[in-house]
């Protein structure tokens, strides 16, 4: 028997399953506890789920490393209808994933779109004070959010808030950029990041809280074939074009720089690829 047939019909049943799987409703993953003055993490989410989809890094440092790692929502979606029901499958994914969890107003910002960067600039600027006000006072020594082609004009709109609201703060704010992707691929990632198999089993599980969502579109169940992917990818654009490809089953694609007098500046020499026998905080050293 051609053994490939089983691997693909495997796949193919496990993702058939999967769709019956309870979402959320699941005791919180174990922690450590966070240290007073541990170092903070800020996740900008565009939508709440994508704290959990993008997570991978964010989890090591919660776990390696102890970080206090907080997801802002910088909105909580579109529907207004639905706005408190997302806030509060939120609270339960962030709850079972260990990250804190910040609002940016009663609803989450509105109108987060380059559109409204563009057409609107008295808004616009509100928006940036608020996120502005939230690195001033929580001063995060690495921040994460989409780059900036990452297709949704709210993951868009997000890096470009992020951006805006750093250029405000004057040059002796200085913190770590971390840029991520998901509905757009980056061209020039820098940092492929090893997941474990058990940080892939909460990332994929603290995604299912968001039951709306991934009842429409069960982009959960498809975590796995994504990071594995991404191993794909990142052993060439991250590791070098013709280059041997690390090994690792699941991964995550990150660009990493840092904001420093007022400017983005590169942080390091070509890419690298962080494997699970390093701390994640070896990055921010």
């Amino acid at each position: 028997m051609n053994p490939y047939a089983t691997l693909v019909s495997e796949y193919a049943r496990f993702f058939r399953e999967g769709k019956g799987y309870a979402m959320g409703g699941y005791a919180p993953a174990a922690h450590p506890p966070v240290p007073a003055g541990a170092p903070k993490a800020l996740i900008f989410s565009p939508h709440p789920d994508d704290e959990c989809i993008i997570g991978a890094l964010p989890l090591r440092l919660r776990r390696e490393a102890t970080w206090n790692v907080i997801n802002v929502a910088v909105t909580q979606g579109s529907a207004k209808a639905r706005q408190a029901g997302r806030l509060a499958e939120l609270q339960e994914a962030c709850r079972y994933i260990g990250f804190g969890l910040i609002q940016t107003a009663p609803n989450g910002l509105e109108k987060v779109t380059p559109k409204c960067r563009a057409e609107d600039p008295a808004h616009w600027a509100g928006m940036v004070k608020v996120i502005a006000g939230i690195l001033a006072a929580e001063r995060p020594r690495a921040i994460f959010f989409p780059h900036e082609h990452d297709w949704n004009g709210t993951h868009i709109g997000v890096h470009f808030l992020v951006m805006d609201a750093l250029t405000t703060l004057g040059s002796g704010f200085s913190t770590f950029l971390v840029e991520t992707e998901y509905w757009g691929q980056m061209t020039k990632p820098n940092l492929m990041v090893e997941v474990s198999e058990q940080g892939l089993v909460d990332q994929v599980t603290g995604t299912s809280f968001h039951v709306g969502e991934v009842q429409r579109n069960p982009f959960h169940l498809l975590l796995p074939a994504w990071m594995q992917d991404n191993v794909r990818r990142g052993s060439e654009l991250v590791g070098g074009q013709g280059g041997a490809a690390p090994d690792y089953g699941f991964a995550t694609l990150y660009r990493l720089r840092a904001w420093r007098d007022g400017a983005v500046t590169e942080v390091q020499a070509g890419g690298r690829n962080l494997g699970l026998a390093e701390n994640a905080a070896s990055l921010f050293a």
